[in-house]
């Protein structure tokens, strides 16, 4: 089971109806739920028209209280629910590559990786350090396995946020010049008067995400000591 946290999209498939409220099986993670205001926006005549049984959606966590984890389905973006579902198809593909390495002893050995994290995160994190896949798989299997994921071409997405900074003092460009050194390896463009872009290219999108949205924070505090105005765009 990997580590949830409030704002990470999941891929869910729906498990029952219950009056209101929808409980579906989070993928590796137990159960959640979605209360009827979170399946879409505005008035729901008709629940099945958005959910049935056994159908694959993909959810936003809100919130996690000990066994309890609470989801939105509206509030997850397009792109997102692309992202996620891609991710999806590329880790069958990995489990198809582990078939063809390890033979019969895949499943076990896919089961061992999955009680601590989901199959694509590992495989992603082993190519750049193999120790944990050589303990699992042993050396061998482990180089076979990492020279076929290497053949596999990797599409860089892009990732975009968009903030706002503005400010009255008089060293003001200063200021947000020195705001702007905190996001490292990103690059920042000028939109219009106090608007500015964050974009970067990655193979691993759930990985850049949470680190760009790190930097966002600690820019944020950086701000309110130097007394600049600041805000994200939300989208």
């Amino acid at each position: 089971m990997e580590n949830l946290e409030v704002g990470d999209v999941v891929l869910c498939t729906v498990d029952r109806i219950e009056k209101t409220l929808v409980f579906v099986k989070i993928k590796g993670n137990g159960e959640g739920s979605i209360v009827l205001s979170e399946v879409a926006p505005g008035r729901i005549r008709n629940l099945r028209d958005y959910i049935v049984p056994k159908k694959r959606i993909v959810c936003k966590i809100l919130r996690i209280s000990k066994n309890r984890i609470d989801l939105s389905l509206r509030r997850v973006t397009q792109k997102e629910r692309k992202e996620v579902l891609e991710q999806d198809k590329k880790e069958k593909s990995y489990k198809a590559i582990l078939k063809k390495v390890l033979g019969e002893s895949s499943k076990k050995i896919i089961q061992e990786i999955e009680k601590n994290e989901n199959l694509y995160d590992f495989l992603e994190e082993s190519k750049i350090d193999s120790k944990e896949l050589e303990k699992i798989t042993g050396k061998e299997n482990s180089k076979k396995i990492l020279n076929i994921l290497k053949t596999q071409k990797n599409k860089k997405k892009k990732i975009k946020k968009e903030i706002n900074l503005t400010t009255t003092k008089s060293n003001g460009i200063n200021l947000i010049k020195k705001i702007f050194e905190i996001f490292e390896g990103i690059n920042v463009k000028y939109i219009s008067a106090g608007k500015y872009s964050l974009e970067t290219e990655t193979e691993d999108i759930k990985t850049t995400d949470k680190n760009m949205q790190k930097m966002i924070e600690i820019a944020e505090k950086q701000a309110k000591k130097l007394g600049v105005e600041f805000s994200v765009k939300e989208k």
